[in-house]
């Protein structure tokens, strides 16, 4: 909301007046033309009309808790939820509509309502959406779990006696139940299957309408994802819920609404339940997840296509968030595609790898090095990145990690001081010393071979396992021997150690207490 304009200050709520005091002095400034002062209100019906003078903050705390203004948001917190307990009914915990009541009510009051038992009979989806969305009532369950013909709503005053407020809410609650149901009962006389057709009018971007998008939907799945049957059904009709009077009136429902038509108009449960959850971060079923694959897979590759590649903080497609779907469904669902295929462009891919950055490092806790480190040695396959930085994770506090890892980021900063940046020849048995160098390339050929067919955790251990003969080889042995054909073959030694056992993790990425 403005009022001096459109260049001028902007809020949520119309500014009624402005309090600010330093010392007990009223501290002089203006916004959105309302000086600031010392006088405040209270709850505009159980509070006086009167102005509140302020003197400090405890003298505003408490006058606003006369005039039943509760300033402290954990206090209403507590309120809400005890009033809910006195209540004696078992609510659906929602923690975003928790807060969202404690922060639009000054003094909120719990209280219990009922609708008919009859409504029961539409889906528990659409009744919970209507009362948490759209009424902000927490919806209530009996002992089983299934939903109750009840709810409760939070007033912003002391008591309702009378019943006054509880019957206007069950009167408008009963008013939206019915609107829903007539929704429900309309669009099943279209079934999905007869949408598809519909999606060509609803615009997606541009030029581009929901049935373009679809059709690349199904592209996506069939050359790119190898998607079976079942997912090629549920893709051609995962947006037909779109063209229903029902998304239309509770637009959270997509998808969802989709889901529960097509059981309901005979569809396969893997097709029905492939849309219902295709906009989830991680759909439950393997079909499922393949859909929500190909949707997000084809949005990144359309809107890069065209350019319209996230900068800075802008990210008006939500193109920020449908990558990190897709790192998500590729990770926790074990799915072997390979990122440079999915997203071939660099630009694309970088796009990619920043959000599976911050997905390891930032949602599931993985150290930034770490994750460096895995990505640094080239794996494309997620699944395989998580396997990888989990037994790294496991190593790592072990004593010989870190040291290996520092000698590591010796080996290559020697390689690259000589130029060495490529393929190698295998060193000249010939030409290795007698002692540690010796006994390195045995202690290596041993592991070499000790690792081929293991898990990451045991590869890597076998790995770390090497730290006392590296050790003893850079105290012992002289890398830039004075013999040009001795330093070269030391040089080619360390250059196959280190791309042998950087497979796994470059552990030169990895961050050392030398560092």
């Amino acid at each position: 909301m403005t009022w001096s304009g459109k260049s001028g200050p902007r809020f949520i709520r119309p500014i009624r007046w402005l309090v600010a005091l330093l010392g007990g002095k009223v501290v002089p400034f203006e916004i959105a033309g309302l000086k600031a002062d010392r006088y405040t209100y209270g709850h505009r019906r159980l509070g006086q009309k009167k102005p509140i003078r302020v003197s400090d903050f405890e003298s505003l705390r408490e006058q606003l808790r006369q005039n039943f203004v509760i300033l402290d948001a954990a206090e209403r917190r507590r309120r809400i939820e005890q009033g809910i307990e006195q209540l004696g009914v078992r609510i659906r915990p929602n923690e975003r509509l928790l807060e969202t009541l404690v922060n639009i009510t000054e003094y909120p009051t719990p209280i219990a309502g009922s609708f008919d038992r009859e409504f029961l009979s539409l889906p528990e989806e659409v009744l919970v959406t209507v009362m948490q969305h759209h009424q902000k009532y927490f919806s209530v369950e009996e002992e089983n779990g299934k939903l109750a013909p009840q709810f409760v709503a939070v007033m912003n005053i002391d008591r309702d006696e009378d019943g006054i407020v509880r019957h206007g809410h069950e009167r408008v609650l009963r008013a939206r139940f019915n609107d829903a149901r007539f929704f429900w009962e309309t669009d099943q006389k279209r079934p999905l299957r007869d949408r598809v057709e519909d999606l060509k009018h609803i615009t997606y971007h541009g030029n581009r309408t929901y049935w373009d998008k679809t059709e690349q939907n199904k592209n996506v799945l069939q050359n790119v994802l190898g998607g079976n049957e079942a997912a090629l059904r549920a893709v051609e009709l995962a947006k037909c819920d779109l063209t229903t009077e029902m998304v239309k009136e509770f637009t959270e429902l997509q998808g969802v609404v989709g889901g529960l038509y097509a059981r309901a108009q005979g569809e396969p449960a893997e097709v029905a339940d492939a849309i219902y959850d295709h906009y989830q971060p991680v759909p439950r079923t393997r079909t499922g997840q393949l859909v929500a694959l190909a949707d997000r897979i084809e949005t990144l590759q359309s809107f890069f296509s065209i350019g319209l590649m996230p900068t800075g903080s802008k990210d008006p497609f939500a193109l920020r968030r449908a990558a990190l779907g897709v790192v998500r469904i590729l990770v926790e669902g074990r799915h072997p595609y390979a990122l440079s295929k999915l997203f071939g462009p660099p630009e694309w891919r970088e796009f990619m790898l920043d959000r599976v950055r911050y997905y390891f490092r930032d949602l599931r806790g993985y150290r930034y090095d770490e994750v460096n480190a895995v990505l640094a040695a080239g794996s494309d396959d997620l699944a395989d990145v998580e396997d990888r930085l989990e037994a790294i994770s496991q190593v790592r506090p072990t004593e010989n990690f870190e040291p290996l890892a520092a000698s590591f980021k010796r080996i290559r900063n020697i390689l690259l001081q000589a130029g060495i940046t490529g393929d190698t020849q295998a060193p000249d048995l010939a030409l290795l010393e007698a002692g540690p160098e010796r006994d390195l390339y045995d202690e290596y050929q041993r592991v070499r071979g000790e690792i081929q067919g293991l898990v990451y955790l045991d590869d890597l251990r076998a790995i770390a396992s090497l730290r006392p003969r590296v050790d003893l080889f850079f105290d012992k042995v002289l890398v830039n021997a004075p013999d040009p054909d001795v330093r070269r073959n030391r040089l080619n030694f360390l250059a196959q150690l280190l791309r042998e056992f950087s497979t796994i993790a470059d552990f030169s990425e990895i961050v050392t207490p030398g560092d």
